[in-house]
């Protein structure tokens, strides 16, 4: 058994006499470290006076010319140090700076106390750290190997794999091929404490005020397509820091080997934070649905996607295709004071498709007075009656123009926006109506006007954003609490999973339960069910043959709900 696979307790107690490991391996021999021949040398002698080199640049890296190949062939006095190593103490989720130059280059982490440090060459912060602290292990938080200072060697491990895919995970087809199974209920995780936890459902810090785009985040990292995609990417180009740290977040979550059950986001925000100009920050309280409108189309561009369809994994998984129908209002003197305005199809009506990347549901008004004892009544809708806006019928007036709308194409994956929140003159209100929808089996058709050879149009709920606060119908942003329920894998039935997940907080929840809670995003994924397919082979079919919805012996009997 190494030193680093005792407990915190044995590393701690195991010096020998009293002596710290660092002292032990200079026993041997005080003027420098041992070659492989077990000569002596003294370091200064590899060195060049008349050149110093710049802190924290590659050129100092090495001070005395130990190569990676040379130091493999070292004795292994620098095993001893390994021992000293904290895993309690490391957290890599933090932004990548040196805490003495505040440096973002070259950067080094302390394997005793967690501390980043620049470079580690004689003159840089790591170096000092490591005489000062007598702390000596030390990794490149970039290339992920391990060194030892002052000495300069490269140590090669395989106690320290566990360190290294903390930092950098690695993930193949293969592993990712079961994330969204039934299976993957079946594989517990278990952090430094043995504490167990579900991969890719673990608890995002809340840092000060940042929750609402924990929820988005879990969210997207739940869409297979986008998920595979950051698991298996490998940026080291040209792309943006936003993808890089966004890509990095995604492995942190889904990382079977965790530390500890849980990951903050930090080193992400802070880049969402420079990326929108201050905009959405960790430190104040914003809306989820600004947050996943910028970052959609800020990752779009970002990835190099353009304006043409499946330009990039974006467009290719969220979007889709709405026909808008306009015509303007003329009021008539010969038409009743409360009648609703509707389109005159003898004059000309302007139709344009626009791209979406989510819907938005508008709900109905809550109640103005209150019932009998006391009490504002809290209504309660269906999704269909609410998704009545895109049935190509429905009217909404608008600015002196008559709208209608119907999707022309829908994406694989459709989020849906329900607009809870509305600003006045005064104040911005909160309508508190609860929308009732089933967990699978929702279907678009009748908000579809598509050839016959669209891909199923029947949807299952995967992601649900709720938003909660106080009672009553102002929206109060300092008390407003945001939570995610998130479907564990793709099971169904009785045996279906699913779990809320609020910042660090990560509970199992009835699925009966969901739809009672103020929903504000959901996230739906096109349904690959015997039950959905026998739908639309029915469409098809009533596409082809409009008789056969009415004719007794050709219609197919599947429950549409």
């Amino acid at each position: 058994m190494s030193g680093s696979d005792l407990p915190l307790s044995q590393n701690q107690s195991s010096y020998a006499d009293g002596e710290p490991p660092s002292k032990r391996a200079r026993l041997g021999d005080s003027s420098g470290a041992l070659d492989s021949n077990g000569r002596s040398h003294a370091p200064s002698s590899k060195l060049d006076g008349n050149a110093l080199p710049v802190p924290g640049s590659d050129a100092e890296d090495d001070p005395y010319s130990l190569g990676d190949t040379a130091s493999a062939n070292e004795h292994k006095a620098s095993d001893l140090y390994l021992d000293t190593i904290n895993r309690a103490l490391l957290d890599f989720d933090f932004e990548k700076v040196c805490s003495v130059s505040t440096s973002n280059i070259n950067i080094y982490g302390c394997l005793v106390c967690g501390k980043y440090f620049q470079g580690r060459g004689r003159s840089s912060h790591a170096y000092a750290h490591s005489i000062h602290d007598d702390h000596h292990v030390f990794i490149n938080l970039e290339t992920t190997k391990v060194y030892v200072l002052p000495d300069g060697y490269l140590v090669s491990d395989p106690s320290l794999e566990d360190i290294a895919l903390v930092l950098n995970p690695k993930f193949t087809k293969a592993s990712t091929a079961t994330l969204s199974s039934v299976s993957h209920l079946s594989k517990s995780c278990y952090d430094l404490i043995h504490k167990p936890y579900l991969q890719g459902y673990v608890g995002l810090n809340n840092i000060k005020r940042n929750d609402h785009m924990n929820v988005i985040i879990h969210s997207l990292l739940h869409v297979a397509p986008l998920r595979d995609y950051l698991l298996l990417s490998e940026f080291k180009g040209k792309e943006t820091e936003l993808v890089k740290r966004f890509a990095a977040l995604a492995k942190k979550i889904w990382n079977p080997r965790l530390f500890k059950s849980q990951v903050s986001p930090h080193e992400f925000l802070q880049e969402v934070n420079r990326a929108s100009s201050g905009k959405f920050s960790l430190e104040k309280q914003g809306d989820p649905v600004e947050f996943l409108g910028w970052f959609l189309n800020r990752l779009h561009i970002d990835l190099g996607g353009t304006k043409k369809k499946n330009s990039s994994v974006i467009f290719t998984t969220f979007q889709g295709e709405l026909r808008v129908e306009t015509q303007q209002v003329i009021v008539r003197p010969d038409e009743a004071g409360n009648e609703k305005p509707k389109f005159d199809i003898d004059r000309d009506i302007k139709s344009t498709v626009s791209p979406f990347l989510f819907l938005a549901v508008d709900l109905p008004p809550p109640p103005l007075f209150q019932d009998a004892v006391e009490k504002n009544i809290i209504p309660q809708v269906s999704i269909h009656s609410v998704l009545a806006k895109y049935d190509g019928v429905t009217t909404q007036e608008s600015t002196g123009q008559l709208r209608r709308y119907k999707c022309q194409r829908l994406p694989r994956y459709i989020i849906l926006h329900y607009k809870r929140f509305t600003k006045n003159a005064f104040v911005e209100e909160k309508n508190p109506t609860i929308v009732t929808f089933p967990l699978r089996g929702v279907d678009f058709c009748e908000y579809l006007d598509a050839p016959p050879s669209h891909p199923p149009t029947v949807y299952d709920l995967i992601a649900n954003v709720t938003h909660e606060s106080v009672a009553g119908t102002t929206r109060d942003k300092e008390n407003t609490v945001w939570k995610v329920h998130l479907r564990v894998g793709s099971g169904g039935g009785e045996g279906e999973k699913w779990l809320q997940i609020q910042d660090l907080i990560v509970e199992e929840t009835r699925k009966e339960m969901i739809f009672l809670a103020e929903t504000v995003l959901q996230v739906k994924t096109m349904s690959l069910s015997i039950r959905s397919v026998l739908i639309n082979l029915r469409q098809i079919w009533e596409r082809r043959d409009p008789t056969s919805a009415t004719s007794g012996t050709t219609s197919m009997d599947v429950d549409r709900r």
